[in-house]
């Protein structure tokens, strides 16, 4: 699924789902869904490859959803206040983690972010934030 996500190009990424399709032929019910949402994946090449890597990529999300999971697993919280007050300390230890991180390629994709109209506008609404 990567090699079609993440093609230079669209035409590159038919021919990755095609071959996708030919090399998985034996679960015709999982290529019927993909083919049904291959438009969704269409719309990414609206976008230069920096943008398109942010956008279908979800590691953070994960990210979060794992570190909730290892702080919850044991399930042994006397009340839902105690749940409640892991999670925030758990939020605030991510929080310190990513403060200091970033976007790889960052002025590539402000860049392509630039030049398309629909995000200019916004964009420069928060520019004294940017570098």
């Amino acid at each position: 699924m990567k090699k079609f996500y993440g093609a230079s190009s669209l035409k590159a990424s038919h021919a990755a789902f095609d071959a996708f399709e030919k090399r998985w032929s034996q679960y015709p019910g999982a290529i019927d869904v993909w083919k049904r949402n291959f438009s969704h994946v269409e719309q990414l090449f609206d976008y230069g490859s920096d943008i398109r890597k942010i956008m279908y990529t979800t590691n953070a999300v994960e990210s979060v959803n794992s570190s909730f999971h290892k702080v919850t697993k044991k399930g042994a919280f006397p009340n839902e206040n105690a749940l409640l007050k892991v999670l925030y300390l758990r939020v605030k230890e991510l929080q310190n983690k990513w403060n200091g991180g970033h976007i790889r390629n960052w002025s590539m994709v402000l860049n392509q972010l630039m030049v398309n109209d629909k995000f200019a506008k916004r964009i420069e609404k928060y520019s004294i934030y940017l570098p």
